[in-house]
């Protein structure tokens, strides 16, 4: 009976497709294409903080006398929530039913705030909201300061002097509180808030940007 010679043991297969460039090269394109996309979301989120960080400085530098940042286009954009917050507190009294249009262009910027960072998971997009809640104080500071001088323009083309007790906000606020010859400390006072919101807001905006796009980079690196 003829010895069958045992086969030549044979060599390990040559890698095939993506195999013949390793599996280091492939994981590492996928970490190249991950770190180009974190450089860019990094660099439009970082262009938005400076585009905010301007536009701030702009609004602060506005007299309050002279209508702050009322005379910006956001102003338009806070004013629906302003109304919206007179209706809902309405039922609360007078005193609070003209605190509610402050309330309300608050309110809001909060809840987007508390939605973006507890369900969403988007600190970058609660900074944002922190920094629109600073630009509301802005907003309303200018109304506060004119309290006793009631010379700003109002909603429907009043203005506080020509108007019945109680169509200025501010005016009939602190009237009935007792604050009204404090009326420009407290506009100060507004305005001072609305500046250290808007300066925490680019700092945990800038922070966010670190955290979620610059330090895994250097970690992989």
């Amino acid at each position: 009976m003829q010895e069958t010679s045992p086969e030549p043991s044979k060599g390990p297969k040559k890698a095939q497709g993506h195999a013949a460039y390793g599996e280091d090269t492939h994981i590492t394109f996928y970490e190249q294409e991950d770190a180009s996309s974190g450089i860019f979301f990094a660099v439009l989120k970082g262009g938005l903080l400076v585009l905010l960080t301007l536009w701030g400085i702009k609004l602060a530098a506005i007299p309050l006398i002279e209508g702050g940042a009322g005379n910006s286009f956001l102003h338009n954009v806070n004013l629906p929530f302003h109304e919206a917050g007179h209706l809902f507190f309405s039922p609360f009294g007078r005193v609070i039913h003209s605190l509610g249009g402050t309330l309300g262009q608050l309110l809001m910027p909060m809840i987007c705030l508390l939605t973006l960072l507890f369900k969403q998971r988007d600190p970058f997009g609660a900074s944002v909201c922190l920094w629109w809640i600073g630009e509301n104080f802005l907003d309303i500071a200018p109304y506060a300061d004119d309290a006793r001088r009631l010379s700003l323009p109002l909603l429907g083309g009043n203005f506080g002097h020509s108007s019945p007790y109680g169509f200025h906000d501010w005016e009939f606020i602190l009237t009935e509180t007792g604050l009204l010859a404090q009326d420009h400390a407290i506009a100060a006072g507004f305005k001072g808030l609305g500046i250290l919101l808007m300066t925490a807001a680019i700092a945990w905006g800038a922070h966010s940007i670190y955290k979620k796009h610059i330090e895994p980079l250097k970690d992989n690196s």
